[in-house]
């Protein structure tokens, strides 16, 4: 995803990981309601085991999509939490790692995002990468893939 602002890149990138956050809240809302409504058309359709299969299935639809705002709920709060505004000295939810091999921001997986020509990877806390750079400082190096990563800049 593509950022174009003048912003100031923390609040840029937590801004473009609410929008991906809220677009999988509303396609799970719109599958679910489309799996309802195919439901209730079952329920107007012909009798027998017809019905009860494709209603069935209609429901298990419906709850999968169910599943999927939940985990987009989670990650929205997840967002919620984090604050930009905040000079971090160690990496934590909310900081922007520079890397030698990439740039990260600790919010939540939403892939790579670019700001300003720039891309960075929006990283959960519990992601593997991350897990590792939690709680380092500038010049430390941790290695990932069995590639070393130093730490240039902890915003």
């Amino acid at each position: 995803m593509s950022i174009q602002s003048e912003q100031p890149i923390r609040q840029a990138l937590l801004t473009a990981c609410q929008t991906y956050v809220q677009q999988r809240i509303d396609t799970a809302r719109q599958a679910m309601e489309a799996a309802q409504a195919s439901a209730n058309e079952e329920s107007k359709s012909s009798a027998g085991d017809k019905y009860e299969t494709g209603r069935a299935m209609a429901q298990i639809e419906r709850d999968r999509h169910a599943q999927l705002l939940a985990e987009a709920l989670k990650l929205q709060q997840e967002l919620a939490r984090i604050n930009i505004d905040k000079a971090y000295e160690t990496v934590q939810p909310g900081s922007l790692v520079s890397t030698d091999r990439g740039r990260f921001f600790i919010s939540i997986s939403a892939g790579k995002l670019t700001h300003a020509g720039v891309d960075y990877f929006a990283v959960s806390p519990a992601s593997p990468i991350a897990a590792l750079l939690v709680g380092k400082r500038i010049g430390d190096v941790v290695t990932f893939n069995r590639q070393p990563y130093r730490l240039l800049t902890v915003e």
